[in-house]
């Protein structure tokens, strides 16, 4: 799949505004060479509630609002910081909406591909980190039905519809996986390259 520049300027301005910029290509290529191929491990059995999510990130807005701020605009919100209203775009589809309840917080890794792939052995206070992670592009504010048939799919599984956003999307997944030096799969690993090389 080729993955014009022309393309990934289709995407609303706002959205490259509000996400963390994921490395360049170049970069995410050289990532992908340093990442470890191995087999998936869901032993222990991975449970949701080993990741502690939606901290407070600063007075009552806890990791969700701070995020559906980050990624809206004209967003108004009440004194225990919910999102009343405001305009939103949905990278994975370019989707718009000005509600806040047709949002999902979308962990761009899921939090089960990455406890399948080493967060088991992380502790809580690790795994809490990476569940609500500003700092890198992996928290985005996404349709809330379309977050829920990605589910944990990775993304030899799983691609965002918006093809203007794949490249990005892909490049945000290997800088994740890299800065916490999580494993990939060996599928994983051959989807990533061609992706990359695509765009």
């Amino acid at each position: 799949m080729k993955f014009s520049a022309l393309l990934v300027l289709a995407v609303s301005p706002a959205v490259f505004a509000a996400l963390p910029t994921p490395v360049s290509v170049a970069t995410a290529k050289t990532y992908l060479s340093e990442l470890v191929v191995a087999t998936d491990s869901n032993v222990p059995a991975y449970d949701r509630t080993l990741f502690k999510t939606w901290d407070i990130i600063s007075g009552t807005c806890d990791t969700r609002e701070t995020v559906l701020k980050r990624d809206g605009t004209n967003v108004v919100t009440d004194s225990a910081c919910k999102a009343l209203s405001g305009n939103w775009v949905s990278p994975y589809d370019n989707v718009p909406t000005t509600l806040a309840s047709d949002l999902d917080i979308d962990h761009l890794v899921p939090l089960k591909e990455a406890w399948i792939s080493g967060a088991r052995n992380w502790s809580p206070a690790q795994r809490e980190a990476f569940a609500n992670d500003l700092t890198r592009p992996q928290l985005v504010a996404v349709t809330d039905n379309l977050n829920q048939s990605k589910g944990d799919k990775d993304v030899a599984h799983w691609l965002p519809p918006f093809q203007s956003f794949v490249c990005i999307y892909v490049r945000a997944w290997v800088q994740v996986k890299h800065f916490y030096a999580l494993t990939i799969d060996s599928a994983e690993k051959t989807a990533l390259t061609n992706l990359l090389n695509g765009c």
